[in-house]
């Protein structure tokens, strides 16, 4: 190896980033962040009009007959598209009427709290035209909340993420698609309510909706043959979530209230403008190893990848529904294309069975 070679393999397995160094890039992406969320802020109202004007367009009677949001979800970004198993989408194509989008937190001058929060409201058709449930709507909101605590070994964790609360459903009799994990957590959450100091873990719903999560566990586990068997028929498939998209709506991600985040803003904000000024200011936090709590929550969680579904309906689906629709009929003349195809070779192939096999020539 060269000279060269040796001193670059010496550079790259630098055992730590030079503290100083390391310091300053810290702060310099957290004043980026700082300057994403403004941007978002300072986005919102103006957009607010645009949405609007879509969704007088959307509920129109012309898109409302043309299935405008189960084609959009059954175009769906793969980020998103992999949570929703055959029976959900069976769901969404037949009962879901409208989807918006809103970040509530904001008011028309761009003010108020965290431009981040945001609140789903889902509406599906009525009665008979509903074989699944009885809501007409479903409404679920995301609130961006943050939390700083101090480790064993006493350095600084900042928490930031969303904080949301179940939403029940009210499934019509053997349509369950949660297989009553929903329930069970809605049931936790209910019970926490009446008494906010009580450790949920004594809860006997938090014992019941932690046995309910093992039970799907195990049987998802022991289930992989049959499982494999329906991919093939194309009747089912997996979700990286382990459950149906409609438990996404019991996902509760942090346990963080609006004064603890307010007063970790406040703390964070603080902090950074100490930082700045004084290179031996305590550091963060980056690992868990001297964390051996284990949250209640999380281990409670029904739909752990809940974060990642939100940010990709509101940031992914909800921005670009107008083209995701679009591209659906693209991707259908596409496939008719392919169809067209196979018919014709299938039509080659079944002429050619007919004629005579031909004779070989010798050479």
């Amino acid at each position: 190896m060269s000279d060269e070679g040796r001193a670059l393999e010496d550079l790259v397995s630098l055992p730590t980033i030079p503290k100083e160094a390391g310091r300053k890039i810290a702060q310099l992406e957290h004043e980026f962040a700082r300057a994403e969320i403004e941007q978002l802020r300072k986005e919102i109202p103006a957009l607010r009009s645009l949405y609007a004007k879509r969704n007088e367009l959307v509920a129109s009677k012309e898109l409302q007959e043309a299935d405008f949001w189960p084609r959009v979800f059954a175009n769906a970004p793969a980020e998103l598209d992999e949570y929703i198993l055959a029976t959900d989408a069976a769901v969404i194509g037949q009962c879901l009427k409208n989807l918006t989008v809103e970040r509530f937190d904001v008011d028309e001058q761009g003010n108020g709290g965290d431009p981040r929060s945001v609140r789903f409201v889902f509406e599906f058709a009525s009665g008979d035209e509903n074989p699944y449930f009885t809501n007409t709507k479903l409404v679920k909101d995301f609130y961006y909340r943050k939390s700083v605590t101090k480790t064993a070994k006493g350095k600084r964790r900042t928490w930031d993420g969303y904080v949301s609360a179940p939403v029940r459903i009210d499934w019509k009799k053997d349509q369950d698609l949660t297989k009553g994990l929903l329930d069970a957590a809605c049931d936790l959450y209910d019970a926490e309510q009446k008494d906010r100091s009580v450790d949920r873990t004594k809860l006997p719903e938090y014992e019941k909706l932690v046995k309910k999560l093992d039970e799907l566990e195990t049987e998802a586990l022991t289930g992989d043959e049959d499982d494999e068997a329906d991919d093939d028929n194309g009747v089912e498939g997996n979700s990286p979530a382990g459950v149906s998209f409609f438990a996404w709506f019991g996902y509760r991600g942090g346990d963080v209230t609006a004064e603890q985040s307010a007063a970790a803003d406040k703390e964070e904000s603080e902090w950074w403008e100490k930082a700045e000024d004084d290179k031996e200011e305590e550091e963060e936090d980056d690992d868990d190893e001297d964390d051996d709590e284990v949250d209640s929550l999380e281990e409670a969680e029904v739909f752990p990848d809940g974060h990642e579904v939100a940010i990709s309906l509101a940031e992914e689906l909800w921005p670009n529904a107008l083209k995701l629709y679009v591209q659906s009929y693209e991707a259908f003349d596409d496939f008719d294309d392919e169809m067209d195809i196979e018919e014709l070779d299938d039509e080659d192939d079944e002429e050619a069975a007919d004629q005579p096999p031909s004779k070989k020539v010798k050479t």
